[in-house]
């Protein structure tokens, strides 16, 4: 299955809204795009590691498309704050794409032009995309946090 990894503020929301995707098989928390190997938590809560809290997303292209999963990508989040989504302020917390492939670097960098030239935001967006690198997944605890406890979601807009 081919896989997507996206970071928009605090993972366990975004991952809640990427599980309800039709065709969407599986998700994971966990910490990309920084240095530190192996990080933990409380690592990327220091704001030292580089790492952003992210999502790796794996999918049925014949359900659901990867132009889809972006569409989700941005609606869920506020692509224009740097290092923030609400109360949560950090580079872990920062707005990325971070592309697998060729293909997906190219829709990426679209599907961000053309939400750009939409005139929907005042500022301009702050998303970056990136090749994807090591991805750690997250403690356990983390993992489908939301479903775990019962919550359907959690605001990340």
């Amino acid at each position: 299955m081919p896989k997507a990894t996206f970071a928009a503020g605090c993972f366990w929301g975004v991952e809640a809204a990427f599980r309800q995707v039709e065709g969407v098989v599986a998700t994971r928390v966990g910490y990309s795009g920084g240095t530190l190997p192996n990080p933990t938590y409380k690592d990327v809560c220091s704001g030292r590691t580089g790492h952003a809290e992210a999502v790796e997303v794996e999918h049925d292209p014949s359900k659901v498309s990867y132009e889809e999963l972006l569409n989700v990508f941005w609606e869920n989040h506020d692509p224009t704050t740097l290092n923030r989504q609400g109360p949560d302020v950090g580079t872990q917390y920062r707005s990325a794409i971070f592309f697998h492939t060729p293909e997906q670097e190219t829709a990426a960098k679209t599907s961000k032009e053309k939400l750009e030239r939409s005139g929907r935001y005042r500022t301009r967006i702050a998303t970056e995309i990136v090749p994807a690198s090591v991805f750690y997944p997250a403690e356990e605890y983390h993992q489908q946090y939301l479903e775990k406890r019962g919550l359907a979601h959690c605001r990340i807009k």
